[in-house]
């Protein structure tokens, strides 16, 4: 396994070397020009979530008086203290969190048994079963059938709509079934000849071997669940079990706070005893949602490129 693991793993290292060499043989005004551009690409990128940032700990006369601040002006709380007094910013947040959690659990499942199975090409119809899996990547049934089926089901109006109809995506199948594939079938092969059955071998023998690829799909699931939009705007209607992004689009686009507590709304509403501005809220709540994957992702990225790789090499 170490072999072949070295053997899969070298055309990626020879790949990075032959980048590096071909970006080291530019000449030096030509390389800091590509700097020049990553740099630039860079502060685009990050500049407008700084501004944010800025935006949601700073009080609310600073934000009329320096709208573009990178730095917070008038360093305040009190946004946050509001978000965090709210039930239904907190209860879309607990939804969320549990959609997150157990949606990439079952994804993670669901993916690697299905993976597992079609990466024995030996089985008959594997083909068959291959295409299967792609052509609803490539055309999808729409909306509306989406929808009525949904209904017919009885998942509209619940917290499954978020899960269930998510539970495999293609791409992700592809990928972990082309990593399952790179491991040699000796080491399934001397685990059987010890009696293991094929669950025992997917569970005791390939899942150690693939820490990557399943840290790189987990992440890519986890991050799906956390910022869909969608299945909530379409599939739950009932504003008491919207996710956080429903919530939030909720604040930003119509800034509705009816439903988020009597007491915060007097607050806001009354203009002698005006502590935040819904320009704070809004930063505020965007920075609240982003900040949970933030947090996740250092830990996943050391897996992150060894995963997509290894996992898109072959196939």
């Amino acid at each position: 396994m170490v072999e072949q693991t070295a053997a899969v793993a070298q055309p990626v290292t020879q790949l990075h070397v032959s980048k590096s060499r071909s970006l080291d043989a530019n000449p030096w005004w030509a390389q800091g020009l590509i700097y020049l551009i990553l740099i630039g690409a860079g502060l685009i990128t990050l500049l407008p979530m700084i501004n944010v940032w800025a935006i949601s700990f700073s009080e609310a006369h600073e934000i009329y008086k320096n709208p573009m601040m990178l730095w917070p002006k008038s360093f305040t709380l009190e946004p946050y203290k509001y978000i965090f007094n709210t039930q239904v910013l907190l209860k879309a947040f607990g939804i969320t969190t549990f959609v997150t959690v157990v949606g990439t659990f079952l994804n993670l499942i669901f993916t690697a048994t299905g993976a597992y199975g079609l990466s024995k090409t030996h089985i008959p119809g594997h083909r068959f079963l291959l295409w299967l899996v792609i052509i609803p990547m490539l055309f999808g049934a729409g909306l509306i059938p989406m929808y009525i089926l949904l209904k017919n089901i009885g998942l509209l109006n619940s917290i499954w709509v978020l899960i269930i109809p998510q539970l495999v995506a293609p791409f992700n199948l592809i990928l972990m079934r082309n990593f399952f594939w790179s491991i040699p079938e000796s080491l399934e092969e001397s685990a059987k000849i010890d009696g293991a059955s094929d669950m025992r071998v997917l569970w005791s023998i390939i899942l150690p071997l693939s820490k990557p690829v399943i840290a790189t799909v987990g992440l890519f699931y986890a991050v799906g669940h956390w910022n869909d939009f969608f299945s909530g705007l379409f599939f739950i209607s009932d504003n008491s079990k919207w996710p956080l992004q429903m919530v939030l689009r909720s604040i930003i686009i119509d800034f509705n706070m009816l439903n988020m507590g009597t007491q915060n709304t007097n607050t806001l509403n009354d203009s002698s005893h005006l502590v935040v501005q819904p320009e704070n809220i809004k930063a505020a709540t965007i920075i609240f949602a982003i900040v949970p994957i933030l947090i996740v992702y250092p830990f996943l990225q050391k897996y992150f490129v060894k995963g997509i790789m290894l996992g898109s090499v072959k196939g």
